[in-house]
């Protein structure tokens, strides 16, 4: 279902994320490189959230990830996690669609960040007993990410194009 003129666009930012249960809602992130989007949807409850992480681990950076936890993979999906399951969401209703992870500046592919972001968030998941429904990761093109509260349905936008994770 496209966008409509009345619908509510709410940006989460690089290092952000946003719980909605509002039908008219849109979340949207944008420039997910080597960085890692995760759209996770209570479908009976109608209620998601959409977190855009820039790096795998917060071992070395423990001030920093209290402060910000949605930087980082391990404790930002955690953060996430505990915000829908504040508001009533259950776990093995949860729909989780992934983008991201690419390798988009590290020419030599020496810190493979975008794959790193990738492997934690899997561990993370499977830890939490959740499985991702949909995953667009790798290559080397940033993407746009869209997702609809009122449906679940989550879009990329890449090259001109758009799709439906």
């Amino acid at each position: 279902m496209p966008r409509t003129s009345s619908d509510i666009v709410s940006t989460v930012e690089i290092s952000g994320f946003l719980v909605s249960d509002r039908a008219d809602e849109v979340l949207v992130t944008y420039s997910l490189g080597s960085c890692i989007g995760v759209t996770i949807y209570d479908p009976e409850l109608k209620i998601g959230g959409l977190i855009h992480c820039l790096l795998p681990l917060s071992k070395d950076h423990p001030e920093k990830a209290a402060e910000r936890p949605a930087t980082y993979v391990d404790t930002g999906i955690v953060v996430l996690l505990n915000e829908l399951f504040a508001r009533g969401a259950v776990r093995e209703r949860l729909i989780v669609k992934v983008a991201g992870g690419a390798n988009t500046m590290d020419a030599n592919n020496r810190f493979k960040i975008g794959k790193r972001n990738v492997t934690v968030l899997k561990k993370i998941l499977w830890k939490n007993e959740l499985m991702i429904a949909e995953e667009d990761t790798g290559g080397s093109e940033p993407r746009t990410m869209r997702f609809y509260l009122e449906s679940g349905r989550t879009t990329l936008s890449f090259r001109g194009e758009e799709k439906e994770l």
